[in-house]
């Protein structure tokens, strides 16, 4: 897979792209950890949303299992936090979509009125083909490097630590 490296005017201007469609319209950003906090933060900061929650899904990595496996909402705010309300979740990329789609279905189980924003939509990878974020910068079928991710690498999963803080 061809990859891309992006700088940080590239996000800017990614960002800049989306805002004046999501300006106004939510009243709660929920940022998918670990990629959608530096966009989601920067969301928030320029829309001056000021209640932004977080969820951390987790799936096993088990190729055998990953079709069928349920996944671990490792954190996730209260169901009560999205009643009724206009929620934007964030995250930096929509590869497969699993991760977003399962955030959403649980906001809108909750009663919040839901839509999803990311970085870079991937719609040959997605398998979710009759959906795809309500908001997006880019289309792609690159694997992205974000700024923050430069300084680890494009593999920096899958390599051992370097050191155990204990």
């Amino acid at each position: 897979m061809e990859r891309e490296e992006l700088s940080w005017r590239d996000v800017e201007a990614l960002i800049d792209h989306m805002l004046p469609q999501i300006a106004g319209h939510f009243d709660v950003i929920l940022i998918i950890t670990r990629g959608g906090i530096i966009p989601g933060g920067i969301m928030a900061e320029a829309l001056d949303i000021r209640d932004v929650l977080m969820a951390a899904v987790e799936f096993p990595r088990d190729p055998e299992l990953d079709q069928f496996a349920w996944p671990t909402f490792l954190q996730f705010p209260s169901d009560t936090l999205f009643r009724g309300r206009r929620v934007l979740i964030v995250d930096d990329v929509w590869d497969s979509g699993r991760t977003i789609n399962t955030v959403r279905g649980r906001v809108k189980a909750a009663g919040g009125d839901v839509r999803t924003c990311v970085l870079h939509y991937k719609p040959k990878r997605s398998r979710f083909p009759d959906k795809q974020p309500d908001f997006y910068g880019a289309i792609t079928d690159r694997w992205i490097i974000y700024p923050w991710e430069v300084d680890r690498g494009p593999d920096f999963a899958l390599q051992a630590p370097l050191m155990v803080l204990s």
